[in-house]
């Protein structure tokens, strides 16, 4: 079955891995094997000379072969580099239902058709695809079972890290940032800043060039958990921009290294010092910056997100009730700043004893996160001692055990935020949006379109208005949500929900699976449009929302 771009894929023989990167615009096509008419031979003509020799006859012969051989190699080649072409399309992107060469990931390919050596370079979108290994493993594979390929030649290569912002609206420090990342639990106490600074290392060792950022100037934990040398900020004397030390390949920016250590000041004034770290430090050249975020939704958290285009935020919890009612704000919070969570990490969430499991803090609570939210990642991390130990000592464990257990549960947790980021960049798979004319919810998931009724999806709602947090018994009342309740604005939160702030100020999360559960409204049961005109979706920015929001409360 030939796809979009020409090529033909080998059905049953497609190899499936799980790679998740961003297909670049252009797609490679194969070249056409047919020859042009031009390279046809006009019927032979001869021309003899006086001495009875067909020495012009003769010559032309020779340059028709001649032309005829170069016109064949040509055709032979481009025949050859289709098939290279044809073998690695089997490698498949299930994410994007997409190989490799659709994908753009097939750079400089070159074939010498006397030794049959193929050379070519895999440039993928990260430097942290958790799977290249396999990706490369793959390639080299499917062209070497070509029956005249000698040898294969693969080099596994990423793109430069992009920007996040126009150049002009970007802070100076920040400019070759490719993403920013929340790491935030709304709760102390809960292994936050030790899941952020592993993350960050965990990110290193797969390859990525990483910093990180401890953004709680009230008790900075950084200086604490790693020991860079210096371990002192200091200023560049023409830019005035903050030189970041390094530990282990990984830039570290606390406000402990001011040589102050914790502060003591107020509200405003922290949040002063806080974006001056962020946006007038040098970072150069980062894939992934990671930001250790302070308890709470205050000020400080508000001020980060307003000033930097976070690209996504990892969520930590524990097991217990309380803990997930703080998260669930916190979750709530960056759905109005309009930054998708894409991860769950739930801390202490067990302990073994003699190969039996303990739950000393309950269960529950990160499934209720992924269920009530729509989050795709939820990882479990035990309670063991070597973890807060390597903490304590100023080497985080996956830097002075990378081949551990905990080393390699961070490891998945490092690859979900790779690949949902990567996934982000992409235009979103599922949408939803509002007719006035129809007064319904458009929902389109997957391809597929389809209506619901904005009462139905209002009383459906999984919130802690809505819902008991814990016990998940319904608190509200259907009959208090009136028929003809409109949206005020509908926007996607990632790839797994939408938010929806309705008329009277409640904010919705609604995750894609519950909108795909309802009950759907049929085409002859959509409402003609009513006489007076509708209120248009205001275009809101995230902070006045917030305002609006604190004013009706």
């Amino acid at each position: 079955m030939a796809s979009h771009c020409g090529h033909v894929k080998l059905g049953p023989q497609l190899v499936q891995v799980a790679c998740r990167h961003v297909p670049s615009a252009a797609l490679i096509k194969h070249r056409q094997s047919t020859l042009c008419d031009r390279f046809r031979l006009p019927q032979r003509q001869q021309s003899w000379s006086a001495g009875g020799c067909m020495h012009q006859s003769s010559l032309s012969n020779k340059r028709r072969k001649l032309t005829v051989h170069a016109e064949g190699s040509q055709e032979h080649a481009s025949s050859r580099e289709a098939e290279v072409l044809q073998a690695l399309s089997q490698i498949i992107d299930p994410d994007f239902g997409m190989d490799i060469v659709q994908c753009g990931f097939v750079k400089d390919l070159s074939i010498n058709n006397q030794s049959g050596h193929v050379k070519f370079r895999l440039e993928l979108t990260t430097p942290a695809c958790p799977i290249k290994d396999e990706f490369e493993r793959k390639a080299h594979s499917v062209v070497a079972a070509l029956e005249w390929v000698e040898g294969v030649e693969v080099t596994m290569d990423a793109v430069p890290p992009r920007p996040i912002r126009s150049e002009q609206d970007r802070p100076q420090g920040l400019r070759s940032v490719a993403h920013v990342i929340a790491v935030s639990s709304c709760k102390g106490g809960v292994g936050k800043s030790t899941t952020a600074v592993n993350l960050a290392y965990t990110l290193a060792q797969m390859g990525a060039k990483v910093g990180i950022l401890d953004a709680d100037i009230y008790g900075p934990s950084l200086p604490t958990m790693v020991k860079p040398d210096p371990p002192v900020l200091q200023m560049d004397p023409e830019t005035r921009a903050i030189r970041p030390p390094e530990f282990e390949g990984v830039k570290v920016v606390s406000f402990g290294f001011a040589g102050q250590g914790s502060a003591i000041m107020r509200g405003p004034m922290v949040s002063g010092v806080v974006t001056q770290l962020l946006t007038t430090t040098d970072w150069g050249e980062l894939d992934y910056l990671v930001v250790d975020f302070p308890p709470g939704t205050g000020d400080i958290q508000l001020t980060l997100c307003q000033s930097v285009a976070f690209s996504a935020a990892v969520i930590v919890t524990t097991p217990q009730k309380l803990a997930f009612i703080d998260v669930a704000k916190g979750i709530r919070m960056f759905a109005r700043l309009a930054v998708p969570c894409v991860a769950v990490v739930e801390n202490m969430s067990y302990f073994e004893v003699d190969g039996v499991r303990h739950l000393p803090f309950g269960a529950g609570s990160g499934d209720r996160i992924v269920r009530d939210f729509g989050l795709p990642n939820l990882v479990r991390f035990p309670i063991i001692a070597d973890l807060s130990a390597a903490g304590d000592g100023g080497r985080p464990l996956v830097v002075s055990d990378p081949l551990g257990a905990v080393a390699q549960q961070f490891m998945v947790l490092g690859a979900a935020v790779v690949q949902e980021v990567a996934k982000l960049k992409l235009k979103p798979r599922n949408s939803v949006r509002y007719d006035a004319g129809r007064q319904a919810l458009v929902v389109d998931l997957e391809g597929h379109n389809f209506l619901l009724h904005p009462a139905l999806v209002r009383r459906n709602d999984t919130s802690a208005a809505s819902i008991d947090e814990w016990t998940g018994e319904k608190l509200s009342k259907s009959d208090n949500v009136p028929d003809d309740i409109q949206p005020d604005t509908v926007a996607p939160l990632g790839n797994y929900a939408v938010q929806i702030l309705w008329q009277d100020g409640f904010n919705q999360v609604a995750p894609f699976d519950l909108l795909n559960s309802l009950e759907r409204m049929h085409e002859d049961s959509w409402q003609q449009p009513m006489l007076q005109a509708q209120p248009e979706i205001a275009s809101t920015t995230a902070a006045q929302q917030i305002l609006s929001m604190a004013g009706r409360q």
